[in-house]
Order: C-alpha cells, then structure tokens, then sequence
C-alpha cells in the first residue's frame, strides 16, 4: 500500500473515531427521553453535526407487521407518518447498510454495505445512506432505519458509513426501549383495570343483588300471609319485576367476568372497518328504531385493540337505541388518522345524556335517573379501551344529541 494511501486510511479511522465518540455523547441522553417523538427530533437536530458534510436526516421507525413509517425529517417532501420509501424498505430487508450514489460519486468504503443502482431508487440525486437496526422477537421486527442525504459529495469514506451505523443503532436501541416500556405500560393498566372491574362486581353481587334479594324476601313472606287479600296481586307484582331486574343483573355481571377472563394478552393489530361493519349489521337487525350513517372506507386501517373493542362498539350503539324516544340516527365519523392514534366516533341525534350524569357517565354503576340498566355498560366500555392504551370521551353532537369518541394507537 502506498505511503498516501496509508495516510489516508488512517486519517479516515480517526475521523470515524472522533465522530463515533461524539455520538455515544448523545446516546446517554436519547436514552432519557420519554418519547420516540423526541428521540427523532433529537436525532434530526444532532445528525448534521455529527456526520462530515452535514447532511439531511430522516429516521424511519420500523414497526410490527413490517411497517416503516417516517418519525421525522429535514427532507422536504418527507412527512411524519409517511411511507419512507424503496431504499429504507431494501435497508431494512437485507438488514445492512444500503447506499444510494449517482455515477460523480466514488464509493471508498465498501465493507459490510450493499451500493444499488440509482435508476432503481428514487434517491433523488446526490447521495443516500441507509442504515437499518433491525430487532426481532416472537411478537415481530421492531428497530429504526437512519437515512443521510448530502445534495453531493464527491466520495464516500469510512467517516461517512460507519457513524451512520452506529448513530442508527442508539436510535433504534432508544425507540425500542421506549415501545417495550408503553407495553409494559399498557398491561400494566390492563391488570389494573381488571382488579377494578373485579372489585366492582364484588360490590354489585353483595351489595346491589344482596338489596334485591331482600325485597323479593319480604315480599314473598308478606304474600305468604295474605294470598286471600286484594293486595296480592300488587305484591305478586313487584315480586316479578324485583326478581326480573335480579336476574337481569345476574346475566350482565357473568357475561361481563366471562369476557374478562377471555381478554388476555397484549392488545394486537386489528383491521377497524370489518369489526365496526359486522357490529353495524347486527344492531340495525336488533334495533328497529336506529339508523347507522356508515361508510366503512372511512375505517380502513388498523388500531392496537383486544378482542372486546366490538363489544365496546356494541354498547354505544345500542344505548342510542334503548335510551332516546322513537327513530335515532348514529353518524359514524372516522378523523383523519395522526401517526400514533384513531378515531372512532358516534355522533348521534337523540336527545344527548342527562347533564346531572355527565360527568360520571363512565363510572362503574353510575347510570341516569330514568335508566333501567346496570349502570356498568359505559363503564366497562372505558376500562376496555382504556386497557387497549387508548381513550373514550363524550361530548355534544352537532345534532344535540350525544357524541361519543374512542382514540386508539394506531398501529
């Protein structure tokens, strides 16, 4: 090897070494942020200074079910929650560095990396790196994938590849870290919420069935001493319709704990529009008096759910069909999705919920003062999708009546 060639390549390695140092720097503090909106932003504003010819980044989150979506960027035309393209997708299959280079660049630094033709990619001139951390587990891939972008560079060096490398790897380890933790976050709540539900039930079977079970009680005795008197048929009465709303309150309670004790798990991806239209059919069948204004192509995506979030679907709509007075129309409205959340709302045209119960409609066992019901169905619709990690909310419909909005995390 020449004596200029050596004097290169070591001028190279202890500018890769320089710069590999500044970035563990900056990985102890990515490692604190709470949120993989702040790890990209983070990334975006340190990448230029780290990398030699202060490039533009874009970090490109790889999610379960091989989805690849754009955290951030300082590319014009690339936008948060974007598809990031053919060069990260072949990144992020081949698990290995991918450069993008038109014909006045030369590639110096060729170990461990794949150079595709740029007629193939939509690399937009210039240069592109690509470098993917890729992690795998039973539940899928999960990681982040680092593209540069330089307007031109005359050669690619080993302090051009490798800080990338490794820059993408603490970004992937810190988006990682803070997934698992919202996971982990999640099922948390879950067996919270369960306990609460548990709790809940206890309380409904001694206490609210206990009180029912002492009228019918009294009432059978009273009636067992005066079968001959007019008043009879009165007791009889309230007999039937005490031991009709036990018996009701028996059935709700032991569907509700079967389908707890079916709802295990981690919430997973699920695809919104078949659940909501199979839901849709079945309480047009039910309900004579409602009308569902539904377009599934509005729904057509996914959302991390369990496999209840039907039921949840279910309730809302049934109670704009039990408790309004004559016809009532259900508008379902799909908001135009954000990066990380859904929304399913049911805005309907009866005549909205009572405000002396607005503020606890999602309480256990708070219902209305006209309600027959159990007072648990809104209840347990919260604790559903606030196990899910997601959000259910009320508000006034445009129509006067009640609009309810259920957020998920999209996925």
């Amino acid at each position: 090897m020449a004596p200029d060639q050596q004097s290169d390549d070591r001028t190279a390695r202890e500018r890769t070494v320089k710069t590999a140092g500044r970035i563990v720097k900056y990985s102890r503090e990515i490692y604190h942020l709470e949120s993989v909106e702040e790890v990209a932003n983070m990334t975006l504003e340190a990448a230029p200074h780290f990398i030699d010819g202060h490039p533009s980044p874009t970090v490109v989150e790889i999610r379960r079910d091989d989805d690849l979506r754009v955290l951030g960027s300082m590319r014009s035309g690339s936008e948060i929650g974007d598809d990031p393209g053919a060069l990260a997708r072949a990144a992020y299959e081949t698990d290995t560095v991918t450069i993008c280079a038109t014909g006045e660049t030369e590639v110096v630094y060729t170990e461990h990396v794949q150079v595709v033709d740029p007629e193939a990619y939509d690399c937009d001139g210039g240069v592109t790196i690509a470098a993917p951390t890729v992690y795998s587990d039973e539940m899928g891939d999960s990681g982040a994938i680092l593209l540069l972008h330089w307007a031109s560079l005359d050669r690619i060096e080993e302090y051009h590849v490798r800080p990338v490398d490794y820059l993408a790897e603490h970004v992937a380890t810190a988006i990682v870290n803070i997934r698992s933790r919202e996971r982990l976050e999640r099922a948390r709540n879950d067996l919270a919420k369960r306990k609460e539900m548990v709790e809940v039930y206890d309380r409904l079977l001694r206490h609210d069935l206990g009180n029912d079970l002492q009228v019918i009680t009294g009432f059978s005795e009273a009636l067992a001493s005066m079968v001959d008197d007019d008043q009879a048929g009165e007791y009889a009465e309230k007999i039937h319709q005490t031991a009709r709303s036990a018996a009701d309150l028996i059935d709700n309670v032991g569907d509700t704990v079967k389908m707890l004790e079916e709802e295990e798990g981690q919430p997973e991806a699920r695809d919104i529009e078949p659940i909501l239209t199979e839901v849709v059919e079945d309480v047009e069948r039910k309900f004579e008096q409602l009308t569902v204004e539904y377009d599934p192509e509005e729904f057509e995506y996914e959302a991390y759910t369990g496999d209840l979030i039907d039921s949840v679907f279910t309730n809302i709509l049934s109670n704009a069909a039990v408790h309004n007075d004559g016809p009532v129309t259900v508008r379902l409205y799909a908001e135009e999705p954000t990066p990380e959340t859904v929304v399913v709302g049911m805005a309907d045209d009866g005549s909205g919920v009572a405000p002396a119960v607005r503020d606890e409609i999602f309480e256990m066992g708070q219902k209305g003062p006209d309600s027959e019901g159990t007072g648990f169905g809104l209840g347990l619709a919260r604790t559903l999708v606030e196990s899910y990690g997601g959000e259910i909310t009320l508000r006034d419909s445009d129509a006067g009546g009640a609009d309810f909005r259920i957020t998920l995390d999209r996925a």
